[in-house]
């Protein structure tokens, strides 16, 4: 029955797709002629620097559609025939409160339920197909957490272990006595969970239509506004009321670099990268990270500084940066898939507007379980407001498995 849908879908995801790519040969073949001026001593022409420029733009505005599409196609279908009965029933209480405010039913079932996500300002637990599709949609459009390991949790804080001075061991022959090892250093990482918020807003006339799928309508309305917020929060988060980014952390060197802080390569050129091998200072980052950290390592940067790194070539001719191989993969830059993240700084003096690394095992996101909606038809009237919120924490677990480049001279 959604065989034609689907059909159509992906040939709107293929079109879209060879428009990026027809857009990037385009570009290259625009920057080659910039490199052939400057090679001439002649210095690259206006002209034609600024036409790089737009077709930049427009390879990013055909990857933004493109992407669009590709998470319209995977919204998956909520309840179904299928549904367990005590669903159906947790779906049409959820469905009168907010058409109505009617909350008989739902305090019913929570309180069967024994719910343990209450919250302090009231609220009432959505349906789980919703909470499973408003996961779902941020994992794919929030560019961390689509990277990093997530955990969903029941209590407000997750308290995590780990040996701040490795493996305690010895060695000893077959027959030898065991000399007593050193007792082993530990530490306590915590993710506490923070309130995160949107609060969509309704007319009557939307809430009584009965065509209306209410569901659908506010996991759309809430999961962008959570995915930016969130997204923000897992990169640049001070850790107070959010989750603490990964740039709030003390930065060192690579070569001061100590359990705590997050290392940095510098690329020698204050706001830029090197005049002369630019790439170098990639190089140096991936092998700053152990090598068992690089088999599933994840540049971060932002569409500005993927921009710069589209005009790099190695020693050999061969752009650093490629597309996608295939609609809704990810470009690569040296053989490492680009994860474009716009909470991510541009390229300045001192800043680090490029992280690689393992992002699973380097950054934890902490779900506390359960979505909650507040109905509120006085404060806008004569809109009613939907007050949803949801806790998440996150913050750096290992700093042996992320690294920066800062655009500075140490």
């Amino acid at each position: 029955m959604h065989a034609p849908e689907t059909k159509s879908a992906d040939g709107e995801i293929g079109a879209a797709f060879d428009d990026f790519m027809s857009a990037f040969e385009g570009f290259k073949d625009a920057n080659e002629e910039r490199l052939r001026q400057i090679e001439s001593r002649m210095g690259a022409d206006v002209v034609t620097s600024e036409k790089i420029d737009r077709i930049s733009h427009a390879m990013d505005e055909q990857k933004k559609a493109m992407d669009r599409l590709i998470l319209k196609r995977a919204r998956p279908e909520l309840g179904g025939a299928a549904a367990a009965p005590l669903a159906l029933e947790h779906k049409e209480a959820f469905h009168a409160y907010l058409r109505s405010g009617d909350d008989r039913q739902l305090k019913a079932i929570e309180q069967k339920a024994m719910s343990y996500g209450s919250a302090a300002d009231g609220g009432y637990l959505v349906p789980a197909a919703i909470e499973q599709e408003i996961g779902g949609k941020l994992a794919q459009i929030s560019p961390i957490r689509s990277i990093a390991t997530v955990r969903q949790v029941s209590s407000a804080v997750l308290k995590k272990p780990f040996s701040v001075t490795g493996p305690v061991v010895g060695w000893a022959a077959e027959t030898a006595a065991r000399s007593q090892t050193a007792s082993p250093t530990l530490d306590e990482l915590q993710f506490p969970t923070a309130e995160l918020y949107a609060m969509p807003a309704a007319t009557p006339a939307l809430l009584e239509d009965s065509v209306v799928d209410l569901d659908r309508w506010i996991s759309a309305e809430i999961e962008t506004a959570f995915a930016e917020q969130e997204g923000t929060a897992f990169v640049s988060g001070d850790g107070t009321n959010k989750p603490k980014g990964f740039l709030s952390y003390a930065k060192a060197a690579e070569s001061a670099w100590e359990w705590g802080k997050i290392g940095y390569v510098a690329t020698g050129e204050a706001g830029d990268f090197a005049e002369t091998d630019p790439a170098d200072v990639l190089i140096d980052t991936i092998y700053a990270l152990k090598a068992g950290y690089r088999q599933n390592a994840s540049w971060v940067m932002n569409r500005r500084t993927q921009a710069a790194l589209r005009k790099i070539k190695d020693g050999d001719g061969n752009y650093l940066w490629q597309p996608p191989a295939a609609p809704g993969g990810r470009a690569m830059l040296m053989g490492f898939q680009v994860v474009e993240s716009e909470d991510m700084p541009n390229m300045a003096t001192d800043a680090t507007p490029i992280a690689f690394g393992d992002f699973a095992r380097g950054y934890l996101v902490v779900d506390r379980t359960g979505v909650r909606v507040l109905r509120d038809p006085y404060s806008a009237k004569p809109y009613v407001l939907f007050y949803t919120t949801k806790r998440v924490g996150g913050g750096v677990q290992d700093f042996d498995a992320i690294k920066l480049v800062k655009f500075g001279t140490a």
